[in-house]
């Protein structure tokens, strides 16, 4: 017979859970920012005229989309000190994240700038506007506005990558569960509320992006 479960670990565990998701929640935080800061310039490089930036941009879209997350992570944190490069954990799990939020959405921006009609941008140029006020001010929230389901997905799918530098030390959710399922001897239980920790972080994440594309995009979501 299988003992019963036991959850009294979390009288003490779950500060370190706790921590853990706070940890996580950074890690999504600054790589959401900086990956969607390139993926907008990406995306408005793959749209413009030089030819050899839409080359350099489209080899790293590339080569971060086919190849596994766990293998870009492990290439930073242990393959660039081979040249001189060293990072600490988190830094290396961030810069990972980043760049694999930069690529993904790179082509998911740049969807939503083709998506945008043409008479959109006559019209502002028409107005004696900048190319660049034109971008920003004109295009690029409409854009923002279509690809938002899609943009939000790509943000939640990214906190729940941020699980895989565990693998290199960084003490994020998954890290801090399998600390204490190695203390307590309880993965069922430890790893039954990481999990639950997880949805529920996924599901307010989406809450909350929601909130601010209808407050700043002006988008019709639910």
């Amino acid at each position: 017979m299988t003992d019963a479960l036991d959850f009294g670990w979390l009288e003490t565990g779950y500060r370190a859970l706790l921590e853990g998701a706070v940890m996580t929640i950074w890690l999504t935080l600054c790589s959401t920012v900086l990956g969607l800061g390139i993926s907008i310039l990406g995306a408005a490089a793959r749209r413009g005229r030089i030819r050899w930036l839409r080359a350099v941009v489209g080899i790293y879209v590339e080569a971060i989309r086919n190849t596994p997350f766990i293998v870009q992570l492990f290439f930073i944190y242990f393959g660039l000190p081979g040249i001189g490069i060293n990072l600490d954990p988190i830094t290396a799990a961030i810069l990972a994240m980043t760049l694999n939020v930069g690529a993904y959405a790179t082509e998911i921006v740049a969807a939503g700038l083709d998506a945008v009609p043409v008479g959109q941008r006559e019209a502002a140029q028409a107005l004696g506007l900048r190319p660049r006020v034109v971008f920003l001010k004109v295009v690029l929230p409409q854009a923002l506005a279509v690809i938002f389901p899609a943009l939000a997905s790509q943000v939640v799918i990214t906190m729940l990558d941020s699980a895989v530098a565990s693998q290199i030390s960084v003490r994020e959710l998954t890290m801090r569960a399998n600390l204490i399922q190695s203390e307590t001897f309880r993965p069922f239980e430890t790893f039954l509320i990481a999990a639950a920790v997880y949805l529920v972080l996924s599901v307010l994440l989406r809450r909350v992006m929601t909130l601010c594309a209808k407050r700043y995009l002006g988008a019709g979501l639910s």
